[in-house]
């Protein structure tokens, strides 16, 4: 069975606009990889908008979009993250984060306007946003002898993988990202290689 490792995301930063009596609905769909670069966007964005009612988002993360979260930040129960979060399923996007600000008209919508409002500025901001395709890969750590970096170069050229870290001592050694697809070729290869240690790092999402 083949190993998924290809799925969409979104290239830059985008927004969307719904506004029902009075109230304003601004989406703000942005590219992200990791919970840190998530809670540094959701903290800037409530600076920004310090004066809005309400600051509701969800997000997907990584090949499999896990791990999520989405949060309603005191609107009615699955109102509004849930909402959020279904515009993303929908478009079948992971790696995406949505904020949706809410600034307050004076006149309550009730639970279908809410509904309406969170699924419909988000669905403008996702609309509006270049989509692109992403590789999950997953990241080794190779060491090895001067007398193997032919064969390791030849491996890593061979399979178009990308480089980093590069060391040159008493030994070599060389970072490697891998697509999940191909992990396991990758891993026979070196395997036949005289003096090659292969360590598994983290897997980049």
């Amino acid at each position: 069975m083949e190993t998924k490792d290809k799925y969409l995301s979104i290239a830059a930063p985008a927004e969307g606009v719904f506004k029902d009596r009075g109230s304003r609905f601004t989406a703000f769909a942005c590219p992200v990889e990791t919970e840190e670069e998530i809670k540094l966007h959701i903290a800037s964005l409530k600076k920004e908008f310090h004066d809005a009612r309400h600051h509701c988002y969800a997000w997907r993360l990584g090949v499999d979009g896990e791990p999520w979260r989405a949060s309603d930040d005191g609107e009615p129960a699955g109102t509004a993250g849930r909402q959020i979060l279904s515009q993303i399923d929908s478009a079948g996007l992971s790696d995406v984060l949505v904020v949706v600000v809410r600034y307050f008209g004076g006149v309550k919508l009730g639970v279908p306007g809410l509904i309406a409002a969170y699924r419909g500025s988000t669905a403008e901001a996702l609309a509006a946003a270049e989509k692109i395709e992403k590789t999950a890969v997953k990241h080794f750590r190779l060491s090895f002898p001067y007398d193997a970096m032919p064969a390791v170069m030849k491996l890593l050229k061979s399979m178009d993988l990308k480089q980093a870290a590069p060391e040159f001592g008493e030994s070599c050694s060389i970072d490697a990202a891998v697509r999940l697809g191909a992990v396991e070729t990758f891993i026979d290869a070196v395997s036949k290689i005289s003096g090659c240690v292969c360590e598994n790092k983290s897997i980049s999402l």
